[in-house]
């Protein structure tokens, strides 16, 4: 099992780190949320401004599980926002490209209207594992996934719309004091959870969809070990897949949002 602390910790200072890629976060290699963040941690650790408000990235070639190296540049330093530039390497060639906001807690205006979806709450649900067996990926094996349809996985299920709405919490520690490693936790259900949208519609895809780049907003603090990771691939045409994903907590608050392009690439053998 993996651990999203231990497993994005930084060595170095003054902009330019080194992170070891771990194993436990393998999906068709290194899962992009996982690179995501840690170049977010990597932000936190050069802002003044200890509230992360957005990121945004381009995956540039799929990194091996071995050390990369972080630079990072503050592009703009403001009292009440930051913008942080995160580059990431491997042996050389770049691997990640990513810019970070972060923002100051001020006075503004206020209003939520955001609904979460009509379904139940994880408790009394039945976890993954209980009803899908291991998993195939080592990715899946740092969460704990209870399905709000626990027919989405089965086999021999039909193609169904593109939505893919499952309550996740992280193992084995499901919070994190530091607010940009905390909303890491948002960020790699974000750029992971398109993916298996998609699959609902697609049940034996020919294709596999690594991610081309992920965006993600974060609208607060995160409050709660659960999370509900509300995800849809409305359109898919031309090699490219697009989707969105809403992050609600327990008490049906958006927390974060965002999305990502795919790129279809054929099925391995």
């Amino acid at each position: 099992m993996g651990d999203l602390d231990r497993d994005t910790r930084l060595e170095g200072g003054d902009g330019r780190y080194r992170a070891t890629l771990s194993p436990a976060w393998e999906v068709w290699g290194p899962n992009g949320g996982y690179l995501a963040a840690i170049a977010l941690r990597a932000a936190g650790a050069e802002a003044r401004l200890a509230r992360p408000a957005s990121f945004a990235a381009h995956y540039l070639s799929v990194a091996r599980f071995a050390p990369v190296d972080l630079e990072v540049t503050v592009v703009h330093r403001g009292r009440r926002a930051e913008s942080v530039r995160v580059a990431m390497r491997q042996d050389g060639r770049p691997v990640l490209e990513a810019t970070v906001r972060t923002a100051a807690e001020l006075p503004g205006l206020e209003h939520d209207v955001a609904r979460a979806p009509d379904v139940p709450g994880p408790d009394g649900l039945r976890n993954a594992r209980q009803l899908y067996g291991p998993a195939r990926y080592a990715f899946w094996q740092n969460l704990e996934g209870r399905p709000v349809n626990p027919e989405a996985w089965s086999d021999g299920r039909p193609a169904r719309e593109p939505v893919s709405r499952e309550w996740y919490r992280f193992q084995p520690l499901a919070r994190f004091a530091d607010p940009f490693l905390d909303a890491a936790r948002a960020l790699v259900l974000i750029d992971t959870l398109v993916w298996p949208a998609s699959c609902q519609r697609h049940v034996a895809p020919a294709f596999v969809a690594p991610n081309l780049d992920v965006v993600a907003w974060f609208h607060r603090p995160i409050d709660d070990e659960w999370l509900l990771g509300d995800a849809s691939t409305p359109i898919a045409d031309g090699g490219l897949i697009g989707g969105t994903v809403r992050i609600w907590d327990a008490a049906r608050r958006l927390v974060a949002s965002g999305g990502a392009q795919l790129l279809c690439v054929p099925q391995p053998a």
